[in-house]
């Protein structure tokens, strides 16, 4: 004969309840029937919020059940344990709201893991996916190209053979609205082939790697390492210097770059930063500003006095990771070599 345990039975271990997740927990209870009239009266938001709350309730005893929906407790009392999960979350609203709106909630609250595959090839090089799909049905490859980012499809198609990408075009053009069952299997052909393969055969490249653990050491530690390593291999201490991002190279920043970087970086971490630098560097600064911030600049600078070296490292590392951060939303665009800027006549 199995032991009975009480609500209140201290041998049982469960964390509290919320009262989003206690709404929850009614909402996965009550079941298509009763649960219908109350979701037809949210809106999309509510919905939204109530099914995540719902998609990680996970596991929860009958005890505890009871002890939140007393008044259900008949209905309850024998219905064992109740699983609040993705699965589960999407097959109770499929009963009452549109297979569209179901999947767009779904995607919301699934968040990255629900959206993972395209997410995932909109960041595959391009001239790897090129390479993969210009052996895949035109058609397939149309319904991959409509599925990532614009930017990203229109790099692979201009890798493509020309006579190829433009049959897939045709297609992309022609294209209706893709079956759910269709996509689902060049979905799941993507993960096990694709994918899978690339995940296996992909390294990253270890300079690049290295590149980055010396742009977070500070100017010393930086300095003896690389010392060491131009005499140990020279061909690698300058490809790993080839690929660091360092504050010098701010010095390589456009005029609108470098007033964009100015209205996110704190004063005081700039007025150290440029007590460090060179006068090329601060004079390349002062340029963009106004004459009267330039003068506040250079007085904030004096009355600082002497610095610490590693004060100014951290400094100035904040403004490097603050412009690549820029960079990364688009904001502004870093020249890693000066090349970059040469014009062609």
């Amino acid at each position: 004969m199995s032991t009975v345990r009480l609500a209140n039975d201290p041998a049982r271990q469960r964390r509290p309840l919320k009262g989003l997740e206690r709404a929850a927990l009614l909402m996965l209870a009550l079941g298509e029937t009763h649960a219908r009239p109350i979701f037809e009266d949210f809106n999309d938001e509510e919905i939204k919020e109530l099914s995540i709350a719902m998609s990680k309730l996970g596991t929860i005893e009958p005890d505890q059940i009871e002890e939140v929906f007393v008044e259900f407790i008949s209905q309850m009392g024998s219905a064992g344990v109740l699983m609040g999960n993705f699965d589960s979350t999407e097959r109770l609203l499929q009963q009452f709201l549109p297979s569209e709106r179901v999947s767009t909630i779904m995607q919301e609250i699934r968040g990255p893991a629900g959206r993972n595959m395209w997410e995932k090839l909109s960041n595959v090089q391009e001239e790897i996916l090129a390479n993969y799909l210009k052996n895949e049905y035109p058609q397939t490859v149309a319904v991959v190209l409509s599925k990532i980012k614009p930017d990203h499809a229109a790099r692979v198609l201009s890798i493509m053979p020309e006579e190829f990408a433009l049959e897939v075009v045709g297609r992309m053009l022609r294209m209706e609205a893709v079956q759910k069952e269709i996509l689902e299997r060049v979905e799941q052909t993507l993960r096990t082939e694709f994918m899978a393969n690339l995940a296996q055969t992909s390294r990253r490249d270890s300079h690049e790697l290295m590149a980055e653990i010396f742009n977070s050491f500070d100017r010393q530690t930086e300095t003896r390492f690389m010392t060491s390593l131009e005499e140990a291999s020279r061909d690698s201490a300058e490809r790993i210097k080839s690929l660091m991002f360092t504050f010098d190279d701010l010095s390589k920043l456009d005029s609108g770059s470098i007033q964009t970087l100015l209205r996110h970086v704190e004063k005081d971490k700039l007025c150290i930063s440029l007590k460090g630098s060179t006068d090329t560097m601060r004079d390349l600064f002062y340029a963009n500003m106004s004459a009267r911030a330039a003068a506040v600049l250079k007085d904030d600078m004096e009355a600082l006095g002497p610095v610490r070296l590693k004060d100014v490292d951290e400094a100035q590392n904040l403004m490097v990771n603050m412009a690549k951060d820029l960079a990364a939303r688009g904001e502004i665009v870093l020249n890693k070599s000066r090349g970059d800027d040469e014009l062609i006549y």
